[in-house]
């Protein structure tokens, strides 16, 4: 009896076993379904709204990972694109049915619902063409559901004829890249800016009656208001939002409507302008047809120039960042003229020790917006004949360097800037003790003996009334006359 129980046992053990692998492979064979490309069939997640062409690009493309993955802000500007060419190609035959569906597929794509769908890096074809295929087949498939239709049938939304139509990828690519800046500009930088801009007027007109000794070549010059030193900076912002937005203009332009070198084969005549003027309408940005499709895809020294001003902006933040860093070095063995807000403890070893951080992390970030600079120089010069062949290398370094100083400008603003306060006694310490001051004097005694005054204060560690008292060169009421920090702040 119990041999028997034994072996029923075994029995069903087998069975169950056997019942587990039969699932475990049905399971796997119903995770994937099949696609193709020119290329043949390939197995695609049954969970993902990609396609061959996507699976094939994550294949032949295994460079970096999920960090360089294509910007979202390229994803979600295809997706705008792919809605108002869908919207144009409605008024010129495209089936109604399709056209609608493929517009609430772009739509949900715009809105960042499909963003798991987008796998492929940045380091692929250098015209972007696997990217422009994915949102293809993300769209296609997404609306082939929405119909009721099969994943991967391309019936009744094909990613090719319809979601494509009138449009190749030589030209989408630089559409999105355009769409995808062009906001980030609107969205991140500009705003960025504006903040840093209003807090440092703010403490140029608070600093604006407080005296201070100015440095050239890192030495002692003459007085300013540390309103006027700030005013510096102030301007310095000011002319790196004007330098961004006067790059904007050729931005604006969009290679849509060019097809694949420029010449707009197989696109009917009014869609390019068509296109552009809907994604005008779906973005509140003044996108306009490129005036020149074939310079629109073989060129893009609008993407160079942007990067370039923002190359401008990183030097502008960096000689600003630097001096608040240096004038607030200390506490008592710097200069310590400015007190910074203390954000964190700044060593491990050190106790009590505060550090500049925000003045670090803002350089830092123009370290990288500089290097960002060099590789999109690089790639604007390469590319030949009717195509530029380094645009996702391009868009993705442009989309970081806007992104990075618009969030670093901000961070600094509200972490550094609008806590900055005065050192008033140190100011006065410093201000009082420079040779500098004697430069009020070369009116009334000459260069020369100016000179003498400084020379023999520095040497004999006097001041320099004492100095010019000394030297005979002037009376004590006249020195007290004629040296005034406060009258030596601009022309008289």
């Amino acid at each position: 009896m119990y041999r028997s129980l034994r072996n029923v046992y075994r029995l069903c053990s087998r069975l169950l076993v056997s019942v587990t692998l039969f699932s475990t492979r049905m399971a796997n064979s119903e995770a994937y379904r099949i696609e193709r490309d020119t290329f043949g069939e390939l197995k695609v997640p049954n969970d993902k709204y990609y396609g061959a062409q996507t699976v094939r690009s994550t294949m032949n493309f295994q460079i970096g990972g999920v960090t360089e993955r294509m910007p979202i802000q390229v994803i979600k500007a295809f997706g705008i694109l792919k809605r108002a060419a869908a919207e144009v190609n409605k008024g010129y035959g495209l089936d109604t049915k399709i056209a609608d569906a493929i517009v609430r597929a772009a739509d949900e794509v715009i809105a960042g619902k499909l963003d798991d769908h987008f796998p492929l890096v940045v380091w692929q074809t250098g015209s972007g063409t696997q990217t422009n295929m994915n949102v293809n087949e993300v769209i296609s498939n997404r609306a082939i559901e929405m119909l009721g239709g099969k994943l991967g049938s391309k019936d009744p939304v094909h990613p090719n004829d319809h979601v494509n139509k009138s449009q190749s990828s030589n030209d989408t690519f630089p559409t999105a890249m355009h769409i995808a800046v062009a906001k980030e500009v609107h969205e991140e930088l500009l705003p960025g800016l504006q903040t840093l801009h209003d807090a440092l007027e703010a403490k140029a007109r608070e600093f604006k009656d407080i005296i201070k000794i100015g440095r050239t070549h890192t030495q002692d010059a003459v007085p300013l208001s540390l309103g006027q030193e700030f005013s510096g900076y102030v301007q310095q912002v000011k002319y790196s939002m004007e330098r961004i937005r006067s790059a904007m203009p050729r931005v604006y332009e969009l290679a849509a409507g060019g097809t694949a070198v420029g010449t707009g084969l197989n696109t009917p005549i009014g869609f390019a302008e068509k296109v552009a003027a809907r994604v005008s309408e779906l973005t509140g940005l003044p996108f306009v047809t490129a005036t020149n499709k074939f310079e629109a895809l073989a060129a893009h020294d609008a993407v160079v120039e942007l990067s370039g001003a923002m190359n401008t902006v990183a030097c502008s933040l960096t000689k600003i960042a630097n001096d608040i860093r240096f004038l607030g070095s200390g506490p008592r063995s710097g200069f310590g003229e400015l007190i910074l807000p203390e954000n964190e403890p700044g060593s491990s070893i050190m106790p009590g020790k505060v550090n500049p951080t925000q003045c670090e992390a803002i350089t830092m970030v123009a370290a990288q917006v500089m290097g960002n600079n060099v590789a999109v120089t690089v790639g604007g010069s390469n590319g030949h004949f009717e195509l530029n062949v380094f645009k996702p290398m391009m868009i993705k370094n442009v989309l970081n360097s806007a992104k990075l100083l618009g969030d670093a400008s901000v961070s600094f603003t509200e972490n550094c800037v609008i806590g900055i306060e005065p050192n008033k006694e140190r100011i006065n310490k410093l201000m009082n003790e420079s040779l500098m001051l004697v430069t009020a004097l070369n009116p009334h005694i000459g260069y020369d003996k100016a000179a003498k005054i400084a020379k023999t204060a520095h040497k004999d560690g006097s001041t320099l009334k004492e100095s010019a008292i000394k030297l005979a060169y002037l009376t004590s009421e006249q020195f007290d006359q004629w040296v005034k920090p406060q009258d030596m702040l601009g022309p008289k």
